[in-house]
């Protein structure tokens, strides 16, 4: 009597805390329809497995961020920093933002944000903040997720490739996303301590930004090639349009030469029944512009022919001493004579650069050179023209096709075949 008793009692006492625990529904009709949605979407089906959505989600959130962001039709700075803030506030815990940073990390050169400091720094505030920092020697042994310390330190690479300096703003956020010992912030202080060893390494720094008229640029290619500060340049012709009698028009190219008081004293003295040779295009890469320019040589002079001309003795220096005489002790390894290939290429008389290397327009620059060089009336000119820019791309174009197949080869390999 007494076990039933307390049996009895243990039964009702679970169902009264089964009633307790019974989520209660909601009594207004409107809030059961909304309930019994959200049940039903969580559910799924005998299909397969349903992909769980909120009730009053703004499905045009979700097609902003799973969209190229980037696909803008007015690329500029404003648009790049508008797709970041668009991704930023898409978002709180900014998932995809890896895969999103290399995307725009590839799209910068388009926008034309890849040297500016500032829109670094808004790519590197992507990261979600004190995430990824170790929180003990372990962690930090072990590289602390490395996806997305990989991910900033390519980005500390880029702006060391375009020669963008890291600012204080750059440490600040590498600290509040990686920590003091991160790989990021290791790059970072690599880059402080290299940058202003070699940001003015280079006597003959090329500009970020050439010129676009191309006279300007071919001003400034042929002063960066010619070894004489007294070098002038000439424009011998302008680019310009011109209207013939039958009323065809003809665009005529520009054609601009250099030329130094040595080589127009070389010229003078040069023999008139040696030919003299126009040569070229040669190419001259200025960052990633290629321009071409032609020269005005001549063949070396035959041994016998040679005259070495006294040195004035006013044009000794230490730096280039005619001959100096020291006594030094010798062992007997060394060697007393040295091999030194010594190669005499013929001079070089002048230097131009066109964008049609055809002999008519190379004519122009020969015909404007004999105004300060009437040796050149008596000397016979003869042109060695390799095949200009456009007709190189045709031939790469055509050495890339597959080669033709043997009519005879083919038919034996049929053969085999089959």
């Amino acid at each position: 009597m007494t076990t039933r008793c307390v049996m009895k009692c243990t039964r009702c006492l679970l169902r009264l805390l089964g009633q307790s625990a019974r989520p209660t529904l909601p009594r207004s009709p409107q809030h059961v329809d909304v309930f019994v949605q959200a049940v039903r979407r969580f559910r799924g089906n005998k299909g397969g497995p349903v992909p769980a959505e909120f009730v009053g989600e703004d499905p045009g959130k979700r097609s902003v961020v799973a969209g190229d962001p980037f696909a803008t039709e007015h690329k500029n700075k404003a648009s790049f920093a508008e797709a970041l803030e668009v991704f930023t506030k898409a978002d709180v815990r900014r998932r995809g933002h890896v895969e999103f940073i290399y995307a725009a990390l590839k799209k910068m050169p388009e926008f034309g944000v890849q040297r500016d400091v500032g829109v670094y720094n808004r790519l590197l505030d992507v990261f979600p903040k004190e995430v990824f920092v170790p929180r003990n020697f372990i962690q930090r042994m072990f590289n602390h997720y490395p996806r997305q310390q990989e991910c900033a330190v390519q980005l500390l690479e880029q702006m060391e490739n375009y020669g963008v300096m890291p600012n204080v703003e750059t440490k600040v956020l590498l600290v509040r996303i990686f920590g003091e010992k991160g790989h990021p912030v290791r790059k970072y202080q690599r880059i402080m301590y290299w940058f202003p060893k070699f940001k003015h390494a280079n006597p003959f720094p090329v500009p970020h930004r050439l010129p676009e008229d191309p006279v300007e640029l071919a001003r400034f290619s042929l002063k960066r090639i010619a070894n004489d500060l007294d070098a002038k340049v000439t424009v011998y012709q302008t680019p310009r349009t011109d209207v013939t009698e039958s009323g065809d028009q003809i665009t005529l190219p520009h054609v601009v030469g250099i030329q130094s008081p040595d080589q127009m004293r070389l010229l003078g003295k040069h023999d008139p029944n040696r030919p003299v040779f126009v040569e070229g295009p040669f190419p001259l890469w200025l960052r990633r512009t290629c321009v071409h320019y032609y020269v005005l040589r001549a063949e070396p002079a035959p041994p016998g022919a040679k005259v070495e001309e006294p040195y004035d003795p006013a044009e000794r220096c230490f730096h280039y001493p005619l001959q100096l005489d020291l006594d030094l002790d010798r062992d007997f390894g060394d060697m007393e004579t040295f091999d030194v290939e010594d190669l005499d290429e013929g001079p070089v008389f002048g230097m131009c650069m066109t964008s049609r290397g055809d002999q008519v327009t190379l004519n122009r620059w020969i015909s404007g050179l004999q105004e300060s060089n009437p040796v050149l009336g008596h000397v016979a000119t003869v042109f060695r023209l390799q095949a200009g820019p456009s007709e190189l791309q045709a031939e790469t174009r055509r050495d890339e096709l597959p080669p033709e197949e043997p009519e005879e080869e083919a038919t034996e390999a049929r053969r085999r075949k089959n």
